[in-house]
């Protein structure tokens, strides 16, 4: 077995030819949502046909399916996709995603956990003010609809959402998000009022998530992170069958019982419908230390840190471990003021730094 990396795979895939355009199929650019499984060196593709009912599909398939077979001792997952009639359904959709306000964005990275309370939407906003700092052009999307809480997290929770129409001519308009800490920030939050309950089925839920995903003027975006609700449900594989997600970077605590939910998660994400590269582990609520005493570490949820559960359960998976967030009082005091201690310039601040450094 040989485990080959992207580059490899796309440069023994460029001698795979398509008879009728006497091009490689690479060039073709054919070749799409590549992944190499690091684990097994299993090679998993989309097939991209340039027109329907393409009679050199098969061919093309087999000799892509023998040159991977024979480097890497698997075969590979080739899934062919053709183009859609112009007049059908599906491509009227697709039409309207290439007209999203995605198409300026970079990296989208999933912030996720298996189960809730373990801090995940506290991580997502520092790490986002994080990499804001480090000078990269950042956003959130607040995806948790039930529980939206990045508007008081970044202090704009008065923000009143207005609409502007798109600049080439389509007459489409687009949602203005809210900016803060270098950060631009979209939610449902901001459109309903901070008392009610969301009483949304799940399909209102969704349709709700897709036009914020699609109709916000994010601009030019490095790095666009989703705070996603705990858990594996519809709105995640909403947010999985709507974009092309970079990764996915999962939060726990050092808990035996979060950790155990982090293999469902990381599980969700490896599924082969699904496909989305664990980017690491961020392990939070590490350990505790009282403002009075600085240089104490108390241990409240378990052994943390490179030595601790979270660390060895990265290893065990095969992802990366991007660092410990102590539980400190501030970065409580900070999410409740709207002011998320990535901002400020300290010891909690720099951990957080230190992770979006790791990350990007």
């Amino acid at each position: 077995m040989t485990i080959l990396t992207n580059e490899e795979v796309l440069e023994l895939l460029k001698g795979v030819t398509h008879p009728e355009q006497d091009k490689d199929i690479v060039s073709l650019g054919m070749v799409e949502h590549l992944q190499v499984d690091p684990a097994t060196g299993a090679v998993r593709f989309t097939l991209k046909l340039t027109k329907p009912r393409d009679p050199m599909a098969a061919s093309v398939r087999r000799a892509a399916e023998a040159i991977l077979t024979e480097a890497t001792g698997v075969s590979p997952v080739i899934v062919v996709s053709e183009p859609l009639p112009p007049d059908s359904k599906a491509a009227k959709q697709q039409a309207m995603r290439e007209k999203s306000s995605m198409s300026g964005v970079g990296q989208v990275i999933a912030v996720a956990s298996g189960k809730g309370g373990v801090g995940k939407s506290t991580v997502t906003a520092n790490l986002a003010v994080a990499l804001a700092a480090e000078g990269f052009r950042v956003g959130v999307l607040d995806a948790d609809i039930y529980g939206p809480s990045m508007p008081k997290m970044f202090g704009v929770e008065e923000y009143k959402p207005v609409a502007e129409v798109a600049e080439d001519g389509s007459d489409l308009e687009y949602i203005v998000p809210a900016e803060a800490y270098g950060v631009k920030v979209m939610s449902i939050g901001f459109f309903i009022s901070g008392s009610d309950a969301l009483v949304w089925r799940g399909p209102m839920a969704t349709n709700a998530l897709r036009q914020l995903l699609h109709q916000t003027a994010w601009g030019e975006l490095d790095y666009l992170l989703i705070d996603l609700p705990p858990g594996t449900g519809d709105l995640h594989l909403t947010i999985v069958s709507e974009l092309k997600l970079s990764g996915a970077v999962i939060v726990s605590t050092p808990q035996e019982v979060a950790l155990a939910d982090v293999v469902r998660g990381i599980a969700m994400f490896r599924n082969e419908n699904v496909g989305v590269p664990i980017r690491g582990i961020v392990e939070n609520m590490a350990w505790f230390t009282p403002a009075e005493l600085p240089e104490n570490k108390y241990y409240i949820f378990g052994p943390a840190g490179s030595d601790g559960r979270v660390a060895a359960l990265a290893k065990e998976q095969r992802v990366s471990f991007l660092g410990s967030i102590p539980l400190v009082q501030a970065i409580a005091e900070g999410g409740d003021a709207g002011e998320p201690i990535a901002s400020r310039d300290s010891v909690t601040g720099e951990a957080f730094r230190v992770v979006a450094r790791t990350l990007a």
